[in-house]
């Protein structure tokens, strides 16, 4: 039974650390400013990098959307934890709960570089995917998460939050390099979090360009993909990703838009008040149409 809805807006929380302010409660999307639909179709830009020609706006709407699925924490409940809370943390029995259910249900993960290349050049997938993300760089995502997932053959998606890296509770440069070499996908969550729809000036640079390096030099692989802080996005912010080699991003909650379908891609937040039957009638429910 469904008793939280992964789709109203959250309210989060700014700690400071050090002299920087970053945001700890997740990446949950705002929808009241969240950029909404634009009705004008306009074409779709050739690939970044890439001497293939693109798939037509109108075919890359055309495909059946992949179920993505985010996490943030895997962990215990705390006494007197507020709903807000529970609603971007799982409880480490529930999460293998889950796998196994997604598993069981003939449910096969893939990374980034297929979902492009299934929207994009009309690549070939399984025929129950699904993507397992992973926001903000705690460190159960690894011990928990990837451990869990390895007992199905399952590789997830991890955006980096940088300057998090190597800070207690979170994970090692060590960790994410392990995760990269066993298959996993590392790609770009910013430095900080700071919301992408505030970015001026040398913003851009600070939180898409120099994380995306740091990540490259620890993983030796490109950084391809890019992960909205709280899933929040605007018009003025896809030129500017698009400019920096990403190839997609990924919102939060709301539908994805009808001009940049590739710079939108939907995920739903697994919500810790979820039961494993209520997560798959939501995955069906919601990526299913």
């Amino acid at each position: 039974m469904l008793i939280a809805n992964p789709f109203k807006p959250m309210k989060y929380t700014l700690i400071a650390c050090s002299s920087v302010l970053f945001l700890m409660t997740g990446c949950f999307s705002n929808s009241s400013n969240v950029k909404t639909e634009a009705t004008a179709a306009k074409p779709t830009n050739e690939a970044v990098g890439s001497n293939k020609p693109m798939a037509s706006l109108a075919a890359i709407l055309a495909k059946k959307e992949v179920p993505v699925l985010c996490y943030h924490h895997i962990r215990n409940f705390r006494a007197g934890e507020s709903e807000s809370m529970k609603s971007y943390s799982v409880t480490p029995a529930a999460f293998a709960e889950q796998m196994k259910a997604l598993h069981d249900s003939g449910y096969q993960t893939i990374l980034p570089d297929e979902l492009y290349e299934y929207l994009v050049h009309d690549g070939t997938l399984p025929a129950k995917p699904i993507m397992l993300t992973f926001d903000d760089t705690d460190a159960e995502q690894y011990t928990i998460g990837a451990t869990e997932m390895n007992k199905y053959g399952f590789k997830g998606v991890y955006f980096i939050m940088t300057i998090s890296i190597n800070r207690p509770r979170y994970m090692s440069k060590e960790q994410i390099k392990n995760l990269s070499d066993s298959g996993h996908a590392i790609e770009e969550h910013t430095w900080d979090h700071h919301m992408v729809t505030k970015y001026k000036g040398a913003d851009w640079d600070s939180q898409l360009v120099i994380p995306k390096t740091k990540l490259e030099a620890i993983t030796g692989k490109p950084i391809k993909y890019f992960a909205y802080p709280f899933g929040l996005w605007n018009q003025a912010a896809i030129p500017e990703i698009k400019s920096r080699g990403y190839q997609l991003a990924f919102i939060l909650s709301t539908k994805r838009d009808s001009t940049e379908p590739l710079y939108t891609i939907r995920r739903m937040i697994v919500p810790g008040t979820w039961s494993t039957p209520g997560t798959l009638k939501a995955i069906k429910s919601t990526f299913n149409k």
